[in-house]
């Protein structure tokens, strides 16, 4: 079993930045890719970035690429999403996952889940 906690968001104007940042317990941080999604009001939830377990490969969304950057410290078990430049359609609730799969990009892919933090992004 792996434990997810995020934590970082909040409500933040457009244009500004936040750092999301998911600790996890429980089996070895680095034997799992890490990934984040979000889910938006009245949307399905949709991925955004993974990383590798030794973080030297990484994946977005088109949506987010050159904006958001994922990143992991296996040291703190701990991975990060710097969210830069945000817009008002960047608001939802963010999700971070484990998965056993190299840079997965669907939900199904994903064994472990966190409960989410909610970026509002105000225009």
């Amino acid at each position: 079993q792996v434990q997810l906690v995020e934590s970082g968001g909040g409500l933040v104007q457009a244009g500004g930045s936040l750092r999301l940042s998911c600790a996890a317990s429980g089996r070895t941080f680095s034997s799992y890719a890490m990934g984040w999604f979000r889910q938006a009001p009245g949307k399905e939830r949709e991925f955004v970035a993974t990383i590798s377990r030794s973080g030297d490969s990484t994946s977005y969304a088109d949506s987010v690429k050159g904006q958001f950057t994922i990143s992991r410290d296996n040291a703190k078990s701990t991975v990060y999403l710097q969210m830069n430049n945000l817009k008002p359609e960047d608001t939802a609730i963010y999700y971070c996952a484990a998965s056993t799969y190299w840079l997965a990009m669907t939900q199904g892919s994903y064994h472990y889940w966190g409960r989410g933090t909610q970026v509002t992004v105000s225009s």
